[in-house]
């Protein structure tokens, strides 16, 4: 993104802190996969939606009248093996700081930041030892108080940062457009080349490579690849299974790019055709996703359209016979949670389950032009279940796709993404 968007949303932050209030946004550190390898590197979320740089291990320090970070050091040799640092002087420039240090300082500058501050804004939780420090450092700064001085009073986690976040700017929206277009090509390759007999693995192959071939970092999350009985395992990424005959599989991928990530969900049969009972909850669930995306528009309750699918995937398992009774009387004791168990969609950004709060003073919020979300519905039959038919038993299907707010318009990010059952067994074919 361009540099000045970085610039634009750390003035914001700072025009939302008050007099005496810091915020502190850490950088992911390196993590070890084994022994001395460590796990290809991503950076945190929240600091990259701040600074958009790509190194471990900074800081970003900001108050209402301050602005500051903190850098790992320019050194040759490290570099020779790493990669070249941008260091603080450049960093400075790039994000119009006023001041710039070098990680090593860290120490001796944190005291004097916090030194008579009120508030402190930091994500508890993310780093435990870390935690640990700047509390043990606000105690020490709060025995300081016979010489006029103290550290922060209150401590709280910086919620308006994720306010933010939840709503997308159009450059924000272009991107993830963008990993949903590379997500649909890793999908339809799938729908075209998946025969019998290969196994799950190879799937998530072709879905990873065709990521990466158009510059995408790779799957936004664990690649779920579900043949037969798997799909009832909501989160299944073993992918070690074979493909047979009559199965349904499951494909749950999103790409990111540019850390704006897809999420997707799309189901279809192993062979050419869906048989009669995989077609009946196939649109059963595709008919309900359907309505669920309509009802995603601005000033409706995030959590009204669960609650909707819920009344229409009860109403339609009642019609085929899979569950008997009074709807309301069915939803009222939990009796669709045998084959639905999950909500119906969640926020969608840099985070495949995005930041910001779901409810508000015991509330459900209303969705906001600009939101992103995935509606995604399912039905799930426990394969070992008996009181079910027989041809229904180890169906699993959850239809996906990422939903743009935008007044009663809702824009599907993802509507290239085949769906239909004609369209499906076209491309099986």
């Amino acid at each position: 993104m361009d540099q000045n968007i970085f610039r634009k949303r750390i003035r914001e932050v700072q025009n939302l802190l008050k007099e005496s209030e810091v915020l502190l946004i850490f950088a992911a550190p390196q993590k070890i996969r084994n022994r001395d390898v460590e796990y290809k590197f991503r950076q945190d979320s929240d600091y990259y939606y701040l600074t958009g740089i790509e190194e471990e291990d900074g800081v970003l320090v900001l108050r209402r009248d301050f602005s500051a970070h903190f850098a790992l050091p320019k050194d040759k040799e490290k570099e020779i093996w790493t990669g070249i640092r941008l260091g603080r002087e450049e960093i400075k420039r790039r994000l119009e700081l006023d001041q710039s240090f070098d990680l090593g300082e860290w120490d001796s500058k944190i005291s004097d930041i916090l030194t008579n501050q009120f508030t402190l804004y930091h994500f508890f939780g993310k780093d435990s030892k870390r935690d640990s420090e700047l509390l043990e450092l606000i105690s020490s700064l709060n025995r300081r108080l016979r010489e006029g001085k103290f550290g922060p009073q209150r401590w709280e986690i910086p919620n308006f940062l994720h306010e933010m976040r939840m709503l997308k700017s159009p450059e924000e929206i272009d991107k993830l457009k963008e990993s949903s277009r590379i997500t649909a090509l890793g999908h339809e390759r799938l729908f075209k080349e998946t025969k019998v007999g290969m196994y799950e693995f190879e799937l998530e192959s072709i879905l990873e490579s065709e990521y990466l071939k158009h510059g995408a970092w790779g799957g936004g999350y664990g690649h779920i690849v579900a043949a037969g009985k798997n799909a009832t395992i909501l989160h299944y990424t073993t992918n070690r299974a074979k493909i047979g005959d009559n199965e349904l599989i499951l494909v749950d991928s999103g790409a990111e790019k540019d850390y704006y990530t897809a999420d997707v969900t799309r189901v279809f049969p192993s062979g050419k055709k869906f048989t009669s009972e995989q077609r009946t909850i196939y649109q059963l669930v595709l008919d309900v996703q359907k309505q669920a995306i309509l009802d995603t528009k601005q000033g409706v309750e995030f959590n009204a359209v669960h609650e909707k699918t819920v009344k229409n995937l009860t109403s339609g398992l009642i019609d085929i016979g899979l569950l008997k009774g009074n709807i309301s009387e069915v939803i009222e004791r939990g009796e669709y949670r045998r084959f639905y168990m999950h909500r119906t969609g969640h926020y969608l950004g840099m985070d495949v389950h995005d930041v910001g709060r779901y409810f508000e003073n015991g509330k459900s919020k209303p969705m906001q032009n600009g939101l992103v979300v995935t509606v995604e519905p399912g039905l799930y039959f426990d394969p070992t279940d008996e009181t079910i038919p027989a041809g229904f038993r180890g169906i699993g299907v959850r239809i996906e796709d990422d939903v743009l707010v935008n007044g009663d318009s809702p824009v599907v990010l993802t509507s290239m993404i085949a769906k239909e059952v004609d369209e499906i067994e076209a491309m099986r074919a």
